[in-house]
């Protein structure tokens, strides 16, 4: 059987033909590369953050890939009145915003007890205060307008669980699924639909400028990719083991590669399970 490197796209070419997608955050990491695929797919794309410069680069790089329209245009999401004219500013352009995608955060990875009152209040003003000021302002256009629309927000895996070291985050990501559950419900009346995912940890610029103090990141050139395996834990001061994926406590490490890639290199001790090439290392506990 061929090999699958899970390039060749789930959907038909046309399937968001014509749709109008804002997305905040959306000049880099996840944002981008979630408009790169949805203007593939035909959508007109606004894409919005806090730096002109690098949503005019991005829209530029899009749109001369897809050939679609793609609208940059400058916001501080944690603002109602610049989000009310983003509202506005998209509407001039396209008429109507079909879908909303809230993708703005902020993160610190830091013992709580170092943070300021300020570091607290500035995550959760992008993340938790940006996605319900979005999604008030669009969603009373919308119910105004009886426009069907879609909302779907970014959450995190420890919005379930909480984590430490990214206690803003937890809680603003948390109080996303709740906003995301409860209008899901309360707002099924008026055709808007809500999601949210957690997609996990991944390589994007952003978390790797986060995590080089912290975390021991190793990358590994193999067939299926340029970045094909990722090693992320904290290395405990008495012990060797990778330790802890999302800073948790949960002394787990997760390499997604070959295995032909890693038993070669990595040499650890301990028991890891194999699942559609994820390794699950479970490493010593902690001192």
């Amino acid at each position: 059987m061929p090999e699958n490197n899970y390039t060749t796209s789930m959907l038909k070419s046309d399937a968001l033909k014509d749709k109008v997608i804002l997305i905040t955050g959306g000049g880099t990491g996840l944002g981008k590369s979630m408009g790169k695929y949805f203007s593939e797919l035909g959508a007109k794309l606004i894409i919005s953050s806090r730096k002109i410069d690098v949503l005019n680069k991005t829209a530029e790089e899009i749109s001369s890939l897809t050939k679609n329209d793609v609208f940059p245009f400058a916001c501080d999401v944690s603002d109602y009145k610049q989000v009310e004219v983003l509202l506005k500013a998209s509407l001039e352009k396209f008429g109507r915003v079909d879908a909303l995608v809230n993708n703005a955060a902020g993160n610190f990875i830091s013992p709580t007890e170092k943070l300021s009152n300020r570091a607290f209040d500035a995550i959760v003003n992008i993340v938790l205060k940006g996605t319900y000021n979005c999604t008030l302002a669009f969603g009373k256009h919308w119910i105004e307008n009886k426009n069907k629309a879609v909302v779907l927000n970014i959450v995190t895996t420890y919005a379930w669980t909480g984590s430490a070291f990214v206690v803003p985050s937890a809680a603003a990501k948390a109080g996303v699924l709740a906003i995301t559950r409860s209008l899901a419900v309360e707002w099924a009346k008026y055709g808007i639909r809500f999601n949210a995912i957690a997609p996990g940890l991944f390589p994007t610029k952003g978390a790797w400028d986060n995590l080089a103090n912290l975390l021991a990141i190793s990358v590994l050139p193999t067939p299926v990719g340029p970045i094909s395996i990722m090693l992320f834990g904290i290395i405990s001061s008495r012990s060797t083991s990778f330790t802890c994926c999302l800073l948790q406590r949960l002394r787990i490490a997760i390499a997604t590669a070959r295995l032909a890639s890693v038993c070669p290199i990595i040499n650890l001790s301990n028991s890891f399970t194999i699942s559609e090439g994820v390794l699950i290392f479970f490493s010593k506990p902690w001192p």
